[in-house]
């Protein structure tokens, strides 16, 4: 079977899904540009289209042999584009600043669509999502404010193509906000498909191929609570040294309002006076203001839960953190780490990135992570072929592994996760142990060596909005009367500072006696977010899971924490989805 570089074709190294975009074997030679990547790959149906010459073509193999769990989408009718749109229609747009004009370029339409939140077709708006000049989606907009996507489409961002081989876009939170922006000239602007959603997983396959290039990305969200809470989502995953804040002044929360407000020149005012990011330095309040407000309006809240409402009441986590956490060895540290971690991508979407050389060979650790996920133990008398291979989908999508061959340096890592966070979004990083991190410490005390690389670590939290967990052997063993006692975190081999500088502490210890896993929460810097306190636990041997221990033990969950399985329909891989992308669809939050 031919492959891509049969054909001259240069796919990354280690891409075997998603959309890529490379050099174009038959024009790039002859291009001006030598920067632009004309050639647009759709790895997951092995066809690929130049955008410049057009060439095209395919390697003729199906999706399934390409990347057997690749959902598959449905694609939406395409529109009438040179149908009229009616006079009501015009009008509308006219009345919040967009031209007709603005409207056959966008390939805006206009049509009946059955609207669920009515349970009745009626007329609406069309927005339409182009992908290479295909039609992948299409969101329906009636004048009463009700939205909808298309019911199984791929959700991408909106017009993407006009970002292709431009050095600069814009990013907005709505299509109405992105049309503003083509209204003043500015074609090379896309809006988020979802809304203010933080959950931004469809940029996982346009990461490589549509934003590596851009040497300036305006992020020109809504500046009201939700759009703040999405426009520091969209910096950490495309970095802040290229990024650029728009915003729209007094009584302003988009651009739609400012360029009805104030007219044209005055939104590309506001374009041009885009604020670059502080990384670091001096900051006054103004830099932060907006988001003192919004947390003024909002409260201080609880931070992510695990689901034991035991622990939940001592300990919520939130990103820009260090957690610490020890024990004596075979109290289940490492077991527990991989319970936050599940617990939290199932119920929270976050994705986790482990270094855990302990955990070696990778295989054993995504077999402890399958076992948690499906309630059932590692086996092939317990697991069936399709719940292994729904369980493989999910590890594939949510959890990665750093395993860098014999370079472990605390830089080497780093690099690594901060590669995770753009490409893949991940929320969390683990590093089970501490100890199997290169350490220099030439000319220096252990502990400044340890302190050193506790403030990189806390550094890269803030500057990457992630949550890292750090796990760490205690020094030496306490007894009392022949029973192991449960260390502190001043225990912990190498430094106090472990204490001192961590925002959580945890000890996870277990009393052999009567089989009960203690769970000590030592330490939350910030009282929102806990207290100091004691949770019992149960440790299932089947599935590695816990449990809240009480007098009178409750049935194990034995459960699988992944969607049902339509066995009648097992090459419908929507049925592999994870359940909070479902719930997803209904959170999304349009303000058009």
């Amino acid at each position: 079977m031919k492959d891509y570089q049969d054909f001259g074709i240069e796919v990354p190294s280690g891409r075997a899904s998603g959309h890529v975009k490379v050099f174009c074997p038959q024009c790039h030679s002859r291009r001006t540009n030598k920067k632009d990547r004309s050639l647009s790959v759709d790895l997951d149906h092995g066809v690929w289209k130049c955008h410049y010459c057009g060439w095209k073509g395919t390697l003729n193999v199906g999706r399934r042999s390409l990347s057997p769990v690749r959902k598959t989408y449905r694609r939406p009718r395409p529109q009438n584009a040179t149908a009229a749109l009616s006079d009501a229609t015009l009008q509308w747009f006219a009345s919040r600043g967009i031209s007709r004009a603005t409207l056959e370029m966008a390939k805006i339409t206009e049509g009946e669509h059955f609207m669920p939140q009515l349970g009745s077709n009626q007329n609406t708006i069309q927005f339409n999502f182009y992908l290479d000049n295909e039609l992948i989606n299409v969101k329906y907009r009636t004048l009463a404010k009700d939205f909808a996507l298309e019911s199984g489409a791929e959700l991408i961002p909106y017009n993407i193509d006009a970002i292709t081989a431009q050095r600069e876009c814009i990013i907005t939170e709505g299509e109405m906000d992105c049309l503003s922006f083509l209204e003043v000239g500015r074609k090379n602007c896309i809006s988020v498909p979802n809304g203010a959603s933080r959950n931004l997983s469809y940029l996982d396959d346009f990461i490589d191929g549509w934003f590596e290039d851009k040497t300036t990305i305006y992020i020109a969200v809504d500046t009201d609570a939700k759009g703040l809470e999405l426009r520091e989502e969209l910096i950490r995953r495309f970095g802040s040294e290229r990024c650029r804040v728009v915003t729209y002044g007094e009584g302003c929360k988009d651009a739609n309002e400012h360029l009805m407000k104030y007219g044209r020149e005055s939104l590309l005012e506001c374009l041009a006076g885009a604020a670059e990011i502080k990384v670091e330095g001096v900051f006054t309040l103004t830099d932060f203001e907006e988001s003192l407000d919004a947390l003024y309006l909002s409260g201080m809240n609880q931070g992510v839960t695990i689901g034991h409402p035991n622990f939940d009441t001592l300990c919520s986590f939130e990103t820009k953190r260090l957690a610490v956490i020890t024990g004596v060895p075979g109290s289940g540290k490492s077991e527990f780490l991989d319970e936050i971690a599940e617990r939290l991508n199932i119920r929270y979407d976050w994705r986790f990135a482990f270094f855990s050389p302990e955990n070696a060979p990778l295989e054993y650790h995504a077999g402890k992570l399958i076992e948690k996920l499906t309630g059932k133990a590692f086996s092939v008398n317990t697991l069936t072929r399709a719940e292994f291979d729904q369980a493989k989908t999910h590890i594939r999508q949510n959890f990665f592994f750093i395993n860098p061959g014999e370079d472990f340096s605390v830089d080497t890592i780093l690099s690594k996760a901060r590669y995770l966070i753009r490409r893949y979004g991940i929320k969390a990083l683990v590093i089970d142990p501490f100890n199997r991190l290169d350490i220099d410490t030439a000319g220096n005390k252990e502990t400044d060596a340890v302190r050193d690389i506790l403030k990189r670590l806390i550094s890269f939290a803030q500057q990457n909005d992630v949550l890292i967990f750090v796990m760490a052997h205690p020094t030496k063993l306490r007894s009392d009367k022949g029973a192991v006692q449960p260390p502190t975190l001043y225990d912990i081999a190498g430094s106090a500072h472990f204490y001192n500088m961590a925002d959580y502490g945890i000890v996870v210890h277990r009393d052999t006696s009567n089989e009960v896993v203690e769970i000590r929460v030592c330490k939350v810097r910030f009282k929102h977010l806990g207290t100091r306190g004691v949770a019992k636990m149960r440790y299932n041997m089947i599935n590695g899971r816990y449990a809240p221990y009480t007098d009178q033990p409750l049935p194990w969950d034995n459960n699988s924490h992944l969607p049902p399985i339509d066995y009648n329909n097992t090459n419908n891989t929507q049925s592999l989805f994870h359940p909070a992308e479902v719930a997803r669809e209904k959170r999304y939050h349009w303000d058009l």
